[in-house]
């Protein structure tokens, strides 16, 4: 189903039809060649029918079972292939059927870009009304589509799980009499292993790569578009009768937007996946959509000279499959976006502690402050689909420190022997102190290239950090470390259920990351703690300011699809606005302005208050997506006093989501603007007009004014010389410096008004004060 994309637009499309269809679990399969630049493979896809073609509540849903820690090191059974350099002969060591790319008596119909086709479809797939609507078009074949950029696709194929020895335990009738029979005993094979009980994933895990293993028994149609990969069966025209399991095959191309190529500091090859705007899908053929949250197991094999890092749950341990070869395998059971997955391959070096870890120590004085939190919070079972969830583990619950690798090119080892290895513990230790269980069993850390565009990113079981936090002391590396703990909270654990509500993850990392830090830092007072958060609150204003100023006023919200925010179509594919906007990849109005939308919640509610909620919030959503108003109205609900202060849902979408611009400011946060603003040398008259008009500084109270009077004085606004009278006659309390501003300047026009004011009041103002007025006058 392939999308039109008006030029004159910039947003990015989301074609995976995932009401129709829902990925559940993804199989990969891997080769990377340094040489060519090409990941190439397959990988298999486990479908069950999406929310439309259901009747009743999801399958899966249920209770966590609670896993110890040593669940998460036992491994399932890997898969061991044979190296391969192409598709026929990975058909042949494999035990597949045989078979040419393209269809028996074609010529090979590859387009200019390397993707395969068959020719039978080419009249009559490309049109989005197949998918669209299949109940209205019951006489049409049912089209599968998914995301997919930037890859050739080489050859999709059923797969026969039913042919997976022992598999029978997944099947209710042992006899089968025609087709259609078997291709409902593969469907069902398939939805009794994607629904197993969260206590057997490791089961799951074994048959997921025994199936992945299964010969193909039938090629299936396929045409791939700009932005999507579009398959079907002939005559299967509902979902439920789509083959629930399908092998893809395909390889990546170099200049793929979800893959970087390039050389690390030491000038050894390697290849890093990230958060481009695209996504995955130029990694391979997924769904997008954030509600398409599935597990994965990928085998990569390479030369031995590299180490391949990856999402997964375990820390993988290569297998050699011959001389210069090894095989590394990763999984992960907690359901996820495709769009998480990260990968990163090269001559990483593990960086390891020499002497013996100190213990982890904490700054207790600022941790106090939400020592209220309880592990016990919320009881009973989890609100999200079942898996090995840690937040249902006692033994985890209670894990400070989870357990944790670093991993940098060689001549970057000593510098994040000095600097990393020390913080990492200190970091998950503070983060614990506030958020409570972690999220995930473990964590690598790996110094990528250094022409990675961001200071780092955070991926399940994985964080990238540049290189240019290594140096100049702790702080930055300290505080960037903290922002990308903070995201396995918001932005992984709990995900957006729209990914224009970019703030939900990166706002609320913005603001802990100095909580954590604040927490993190040994023998740091209290009140110099909160001193940096000020400082820093104050720089984040700057630049926030700046950017509002400086940028298209459409890229300033938060929601742009406001009050259609999570709405999709009939087949599920949306689009992110603003998605394929260069300028948008660099602004950081999502971090800004939800670091301050989340710190006037606090300041409101109080720190103590704010962070145990916080605390029943990641216990009641972890595992689950989420929308701005759910965060909102169960602060509301916990906190109902806070109604009584003009507090509700409506005016804080309204004031901080859906419009552009700086919203209306605390008294606190604008007294720490203006005073900014009068660091500066001159301000235009327009921006004093906006400022006037944006925060009705007129109505506000006394300490506002006061700054407000200070930068009509400084630039001469004479229009607003009024406001500087009342403000003299009526706030005698705080004047008395005003007077000292309009006689430095010399100004005759403010020299008068200073001497007309003192005039009027000199009588009824305090006797010392009038002495002090009436030595900068005379």
């Amino acid at each position: 189903m392939e999308t039109k994309l008006d030029p004159a637009k910039d947003d990015l499309p989301l074609m995976a039809n995932t009401r129709h269809m829902l990925v559940k679990h993804y199989v990969l399969d891997l080769d990377v060649d340094f040489k060519s630049q090409v990941i190439e493979g397959t990988i298999v896809l486990f479908f069950e029918p999406g929310s439309r073609c259901k009747k009743g509540g999801s399958a899966g849903e249920g209770d966590c079972l609670s896993q110890s820690d040593e669940t998460f090191k036992i491994r399932a059974s890997e898969p061991c292939h044979s190296p391969v350099t192409n598709v026929s002969a990975r058909s042949s060591k494999t035990g597949y059927n045989d078979f040419s790319v393209c269809a028996k008596g074609e010529k090979d119909t590859s387009d200019k870009n390397g993707n395969h086709s068959n020719r039978e479809q080419a009249s009559g797939i490309s049109s989005s009304k197949n998918c669209c609507d299949i109940e209205t078009h019951g006489s049409e074949d049912f089209l599968l589509v998914l995301d997919c950029c930037d890859l050739s696709v080489l050859k999709v194929e059923e797969v026969d799980v039913a042919a997976v020895p022992g598999i029978e335990k997944f099947t209710r009738s042992a006899k089968l009499t025609d087709a259609e029979e078997l291709r409902n005993l593969r469907n069902q094979i398939v939805h009794e292993l994607v629904t197993l009980p969260a206590d057997h994933w490791r089961e799951q895990l074994y048959y997921y790569t025994h199936c992945s293993q299964a010969p193909g028994c039938g090629e299936l149609l396929f045409s791939t578009g700009t932005w999507s990969l579009e398959i079907r069966k002939a005559e299967v025209q509902a979902p439920r009768d789509f083959p629930h399991a399908i092998r893809i095959w395909y390889k990546t191309k170099p200049e793929g937007r979800s893959v970087t190529w390039t050389t690390d500091q030491s000038g050894r090859p390697c290849v890093y996946t990230m958060g481009s705007p695209i996504n995955n899908r130029a990694l391979f053929p997924c769904q997008e959509p954030p509600v398409a949250m599935s597990t994965w197991q990928t085998t990569v094999r390479t030369a031995s000279c590299f180490v391949v890092l990856m999402s997964g749950e375990n820390s993988a341990e290569p297998a050699q499959l011959q001389e210069g070869l090894l095989s590394w395998y990763y999984y992960v059971t907690m359901p996820m976006p495709a769009s998480t997955f990260t990968i990163a391959v090269g001559c990483w070096t593990e960086v390891k502690q020499e002497s013996h870890t100190a213990d982890v120590q904490i700054n207790n004085e600022f941790s106090s402050l939400f020592s209220r939190a309880d592990l016990r919070l919320i009881e009973g079972s989890c609100g999200h689909v079942a898996y090995p969830c840690r937040f249902q583990n006692p033994a985890a619950s209670s894990q400070l420190v989870i357990p944790h690798r670093v991993f940098a090119p060689w001549c970057l080892k000593d510098r994040c022997a000095e600097i990393l290895l020390e913080l990492i513990p200190q970091c998950l230790s503070a983060a614990h102190a506030i958020l409570g269980t972690h999220p995930f069993s473990r964590i690598d850390v790996l110094i990528v290239p250094s022409n990675f565009s961001s200071l780092g990113m955070a991926s399940p079981h994985i964080i990238f950090l540049s290189q240019s936090v290594l140096t100049g002391g702790s702080h930055l590396c300290g505080t960037r470390l903290c922002h990308e703990i903070a995201h396995a909270w918001f932005g992984l654990a709990i995900g957006a259920r729209d990914w224009t509500e970019e703030w939900i993850s990166e706002g609320f990392a913005t603001y802990l990351e100095d909580v954590f830090w604040a927490v993190a830092q040994q023998q740091l007072p209290h009140d110099e703690a909160r001193e940096q958060q000020e400082l820093k609150a104050l720089l984040r204003w700057r630049r926030l300011r700046d950017e509002v100023q400086n940028s298209k006023e459409e890229l300033q919200v938060l929601r742009p699809n406001k009050e259609n925010t999570g709405e999709v179509s009939e087949s599920g594919t949306c689009i992110i606005k603003h998605g394929l906007n260069a300028e948008k990849i660099f602004m950081q109005v999502h971090y800004l302005k939800g670091y301050f939308l989340l710190q006037s919640l606090a300041k409101r509610i109080g720190e103590a208050t704010y962070f145990e909620f916080l605390r029943k919030f990641v216990q009641k959503f972890h595992g689950q997506l989420i929308l701005s108003q759910d965060f909102l109205y169960m602060l509301l609900e916990d906190i109902p006093e806070q109604k009584g202060y003009g507090l509700s849902v409506e005016n804080i979408i309204g004031a901080w989501l859906d419009t552009s611009g700086i919203p209306k400011l605390l008294p606190d946060q604008l007294v720490l603007l203006l005073e900014s603003l009068l660091e500066e040398k001159m301000l235009c008259l327009r921006i004093l007009q906006c400022l006037e008009k944006t925060y009705h500084l007129d109505e506000q109270d006394a300490e506002v004014r006061h700054r407000w009077c200070e930068l009509v004085v400084k630039h001469k606004y004479t229009t607003r010389y009024a406001e500087v009278e009342k403000f003299l006659k009526e706030d005698q309390a705080m004047g008395v410096y005003l007077y000292g501003e309009l006689m430095v300047n010399e100004d005759a026009k403010q020299q008068e008004l200073a001497y007309k004011c003192f005039a009027a009041t000199q009588k009824q103002m305090d006797v010392s004060s009038a002495k002090v007025v009436a030595e900068m006058l005379f």
